[in-house]
């Protein structure tokens, strides 16, 4: 084996002057999705190529999601081989751009390394990666996850949808916290009028994303909105998923398309993100000792309504018992436990939660396939595992560097964390 170069990149997996593709046996097979009300295709490319070993199901999530290029075109990739070289090829020559690697021998051992895990399924980038890495006349944006910010004014209100419709275009998913904005039960500066409060934005929010598909595939935005235990709109936001999945019920019932992509699901509103409630230690407390709780004004911190806190812990019970949403996410303990707290508070996470960070950040994520590194007799293969947390995490620093981002916030704030 090989001696470790400076960047530690050393060949494992595959040998030098073979091409890694040829440790594998390749055929064609075809890939069709079928609908299993209709029975008819939603979507099929055939004579498509990939390992032998890849399960059905596998091809077609590839080839139905990530292969570049209009379906039956002359650009349209067809063989696993064409995407993976599109992705690394370009990892690799900004590599070797920013000079990661030591020398050519290195750059191509991180290549030949980084193909053979891919194609063995041993890890996977994510979706944004394989979407967009490469792809001609696409934006190079490789993170799945962003967390925005925005502010109690209507310019940041819009800026939000825009910075938001781009996110999913690109593939990727957002979280954003709204309790900056003030509730309906407060006065607008200029007006005598009351504002409208988070939940009647989180409607236009919810439109824009139902709207969009992310890369431009079939797969909607991923989102995630939130609002603190103590902001005066909380109880509506609680129960604005669980009043709408009724209506959906009842107009499906009077013979409406409720489906999923039914052509009148896009009345039912606030469906195209996971909603989740913050709360603080200190309301955890007050629903042990059954004690009042009170739901403070955003601009002056005046006491708009005083509650009990089991009533309101009741309330979010009940409506995740009624359609799953809200969620909680504990504030006290996740700025506890905040692995760069002066950096910034921690408000929100990205829609699945495993990425919790600052406002306006970006999460590069990838995933590794576990039972590939068990051996026959059921040890845990501990030298290939960290080899491919190497290659992998190498891949993903240089991706860090090389992509671009749907806003110059998000852009300017990983330049001063890194």
């Amino acid at each position: 084996m090989a001696q470790a170069t400076a960047l530690g990149i050393r060949r494992f997996f595959t040998k030098a002057g073979k091409h890694p593709y040829d440790e594998f046996t390749w055929m064609k097979r075809d890939s069709s999705i079928v609908n299993p009300i209709t029975n008819k295709p939603v979507f099929e490319q055939k004579q498509v190529e990939f390992p032998d070993t890849w399960s059905q199901n596998a091809i077609n999530i590839v080839a139905q999601k990530y292969f570049f290029g209009t379906l039956n075109s002359k650009e349209r990739e067809k063989s696993l081989k064409q995407l993976i070289d599109r992705v690394v090829d370009t990892i690799t020559k900004h590599g070797i751009k920013e000079r990661y690697f030591v020398d050519e021998t290195e750059a191509e051992t991180f290549s030949d390394e980084l193909k053979f895990i891919l194609t063995s399924q041993r890890a996977a980038f994510n979706s944004p990666v394989w979407f967009n890495i490469g792809a001609a006349g696409r934006e190079q944006q490789a993170s799945a996850c962003f967390i925005l910010k925005v502010e109690d004014e209507m310019p940041s209100i819009l800026n939000w949808y825009k910075e938001e419709g781009m996110i999913f275009k690109g593939g990727s998913g957002s979280g954003i916290n709204l309790s900056t904005l003030r509730s309906s039960y407060e006065a607008l500066r200029k007006s005598a009028g009351t504002a409208s409060g988070p939940l009647s934005f989180m409607r236009g929010a919810d439109a824009s994303a139902g709207a969009i598909k992310s890369g431009g595939k079939t797969r909607r935005a991923a989102k995630m909105v939130i609002l603190n235990i103590d902001h005066p709109d909380i109880e509506d936001f609680i129960w604005c998923k669980s009043i709408e999945e009724r209506k959906a019920r009842v107009l499906q019932e009077a013979g409406y398309d409720m489906d999923l992509d039914g052509k009148d699901s896009f009345s039912v509103q606030y469906q195209n993100a996971n909603n989740s409630v913050r709360v603080t230690d200190e309301f955890m407390e007050a629903v042990e000792n059954n004690d009042d709780w009170q739901l403070k004004a955003i601009t002056t911190g005046r006491v708009i309504k005083t509650v009990k806190a089991r009533d309101i812990m009741r309330q979010i019970s009940e409506a995740a018992w009624e359609c799953a949403d809200p969620g909680m996410q504990f504030d006290t303990v996740i700025n506890k436990w905040h692995t760069t707290p002066n950096a910034g508070r921690i408000n929100a996470s990205n829609p699945c939660s495993e990425y919790m960070h600052l406002d306006n950040s970006a999460c590069n994520l990838a995933s590794i396939n576990l039972l590939k590194y068990l051996n026959e007799d059921g040890t845990f293969d501990i030298e290939a595992y960290k080899h491919t947390i190497e290659v992998v995490f190498t891949a993903q620093e240089i991706l860090v560097g090389y992509s671009t981002y749907p806003t110059e916030s998000i852009g300017y704030g990983l330049c001063n964390q890194r």
